[in-house]
């Protein structure tokens, strides 16, 4: 009786999920047609459009009339028709305008919508707002504002209970080596401006993709400015997302402790305030082990190393202009430089 039970409540979410797939077909081909109606001059070009997206190999990138019908006019690719939708590999999604992170593999599963199903996003890295429909949630990349898809809620598709419906022509996808979802770590560090600590960790193989936010305090929805003022608690953090099978958490920690001064308390070079501290944020036990053991390893070569170790918290994106700064504008940091620690 209970089998027959949950059977008959999936066949009637899946049957609910069709249902929402057929509407919104429906309104991509009312959107498809609408669109065919634009002039030409209503795109800066008809065949393809050249966009350039400073960002980490997203460098003048180029949209094809397609990609910017749906990633900067916010329409929606027919079901069954992306690249994504059944696809099983294991890595992270990246917005196809700006190049950041937005979901792990891990967060995918089969919805029988016809477009890529996630039940979680990497945190801050995606945005809710109201769609011009009235009735829908749109999502958008939190970082260049793309269009992403739609949210739904009450589906019990999942424990988590939520969608994301994401057209695969707003996706890029990075594997894994390893096909293993234990291998895609995530790592934080904070070492002072994270413009700086973001260019070098950006540089090392291994690493998928890096953000820069804000960590360690208790303020809510921290703005650049609010973390200036030195009284937010948070600690400019940057993400590094990361495949374990190619370069181990150790080696990014040494370089972590390399590409920075660990024995300046509150303040890197000119940067002075608590907000530009020396963490590691930990996510599971065996990067405390590693963090505290390369401490006292330095500890014993002289170094007076100040760097905290604390368990991480809530990431909060920093604004887009902090993200991939260095690569932007095409220069070197200023107050960070590498120094060889290690043997």
């Amino acid at each position: 009786m209970m089998m027959d039970y949950i059977l008959k409540k999936r066949e009637r979410n899946s049957l609910a999920v069709i249902l929402i797939s057929a509407i919104a077909l429906g309104i991509t081909v009312i959107g498809n047609f609408r669109m065919s109606f634009l002039k030409d001059g209503d795109f800066e070009n008809k065949n393809i459009i050249e966009r350039v997206v400073e960002g980490k190999d997203m460098n003048k990138r180029k949209l094809t009339l397609e990609e910017e019908r749906v990633l900067i006019h916010k329409g929606t690719e027919l079901p069954f028709s992306g690249k994504y939708w059944n696809f099983k590999g294991v890595g992270i999604y990246l917005c196809k305008l700006c190049g950041k992170p937005l979901y792990r593999s891990l967060y995918k599963f089969e919805s029988h919508c016809g477009w890529p199903s996630f039940d979680d996003a990497l945190q801050g890295a995606v945005k809710e707002i109201p769609d011009i429909d009235g009735v829908r949630q749109e999502i958008v990349c939190a970082n260049c504002g793309a269009h992403l898809g739609h949210i739904f809620y009450g589906e019990h598709l999942t424990a988590k209970d939520v969608r994301h419906c994401v057209n695969s022509i707003s996706l890029e996808f990075k594997g894994i080596k390893s096909n293993n979802e234990r291998d895609l770590g995530i790592a934080y560090f904070a070492g002072g401006c994270f413009w700086g600590v973001e260019y070098y960790f950006q540089k090392e193989e291994g690493v998928l993709s890096t953000r820069v936010g804000y960590m360690g305090g208790d303020k809510r929805f921290p703005t650049y400015k609010d973390v200036c003022a030195d009284d937010t608690g948070h600690a400019e953090t940057v993400e590094v997302i990361y495949d374990a099978s190619v370069v181990s958490y150790e080696k990014l920690a040494k370089l972590f402790f390399e590409i920075h001064d660990p024995t300046q308390l509150n303040r890197q070079g000119p940067d002075i305030g608590s907000q530009y501290r020396s963490v590691i944020f930990y996510t599971n036990d065996e990067q405390k082990r590693v963090a505290e053991r390369l401490i006292e390893q330095l500890k014993e070569k002289g170094y007076n190393v100040v760097t905290e170790v604390e368990e991480a918290g809530k990431f909060w994106l920093a604004e887009p202009y902090h993200q991939d700064y260095y690569e932007k504008k095409g220069e070197h940091p200023y107050c960070h430089r590498p120094v060889k620690r290690f043997d």
